[in-house]
């Protein structure tokens, strides 16, 4: 095997390890998306049973920094997520750094970026939105950096932003009944992306729970599970609506679900409140131009506080790893 004169492993040796050409293992590194995931398996176990550092990485490791801010992100262009880009452009708009994005749309392509990003990225620091990752992950990221903070995920190597997902559905419960409502459903992404976190079962556990404690069922027809698109959350709300039995308030997981609930209730004839309360989640920009009463999480702030948090392990690394929780709060407008 090739070796550097200041006998670090180099690419030949990687290449030569796994059994696989100089090209592919810089396909992996560069443009992980392009290969097999078998391949990009196996050629990240090397590196790291090697060791290996790239020497682009290693320069730019002895430089000040790259003054380069990444964000790997899924659904990149939902309302949620746009809200909390913008809290973390917001807090960096006033310092050195350049934002870069990274979107996931495959569990691969995530897979990819968290192998190939601490070594080829050249990045000061890292935010993971709302993305699950394995030890492996973790211990590459805590050992070849760059530093790194996460939102809706939690790992005890990296700060992290965090909400209540449980006791939010607990809240949207609470408050129906509050209102004199019985016959409550849901509607919620049940079956995210393998790649993605699950917010939308945390939701259902603590409506659930909420309800319970009210000593009131949440039937299994009361129950449909809709990723966020248009046309299946509008198949949810009819399948609701147009029970025998129909229900007489919705808890929709996310506000883009509940404003398309709201609109099939109005397609129906049915007047919200007074046929029908809805009660959505997020709190977007747009809930308040509908009057859409939710359970507003602060979007924004999480990215904005996960770019301060980044920012001071930056300028102080020995600050310690922080886990910082969000309050959950019921806006209430005109829809319950």
């Amino acid at each position: 095997m090739r070796r550097s004169k200041y006998g670090q492993p180099t690419i030949y040796d990687v290449a030569a390890l796994a059994g696989m050409s100089i090209t592919t293992v810089s396909r992996v590194l560069n443009m992980p998306e392009q290969v097999t995931e078998a391949t990009r398996v196996k050629v990240q176990s090397v590196i790291d049973q090697l060791g290996f550092v790239p020497r682009a990485d290693a320069r730019a490791r002895a430089l000040r920094g790259t003054h380069r801010i990444g964000v790997i992100t899924p659904f990149f262009t939902a309302p949620s997520f746009v809200q909390r880009l913008r809290g973390i452009d917001t807090a960096l708009a006033e310092t050195k750094y350049e934002l870069v994005i990274y979107t996931v749309d495959s569990l691969n392509k995530l897979q990819g970026y968290l192998g190939s990003l601490p070594l080829v990225a050249n990045l000061d620091g890292l935010i993971i939105v709302s993305l699950p990752f394995d030890e492996i992950a973790a211990r590459r990221l805590a050992k070849h950096g760059p530093e790194t903070v996460t939102i809706e995920y939690c790992d005890s190597n990296f700060s992290s932003i965090m909400i209540d997902d449980v006791a939010g559905g607990r809240l949207a419960a609470e408050y129906l009944v509050a209102h004199g409502h019985i016959q409550c459903a849901f509607i919620g992404d049940l079956h995210p992306p393998n790649y993605a976190i699950r917010p939308g079962y945390s939701r259902l556990i603590g409506f659930r729970q909420g309800l319970a404690e009210a000593n009131l069922p949440l039937p299994d027809e009361y129950i449909c599970s809709s990723n966020y698109l248009q046309e299946p959350t509008q198949q949810a709300a009819r399948q609701l609506l147009l029970l025998p039995h129909p229900p007489t308030a919705i808890f929709a997981a996310a506000d883009i679900q509940a404003i398309i609930v709201l609109r099939v209730a109005h397609e129906l004839g049915l007047k919200v409140p007074g046929d029908l309360a809805i009660i959505g989640f997020d709190n977007l920009d747009m809930a308040d131009y509908v009057n859409l009463t939710t359970v507003s999480q602060p979007l924004d702030d999480s990215g904005h506080i996960a770019a301060e948090l980044l920012l001071s392990r930056l300028n102080d690394p020995t600050r310690p790893v922080q886990h910082v929780n969000l309050p959950l709060t019921v806006v209430e407008r005109g829809t319950v």
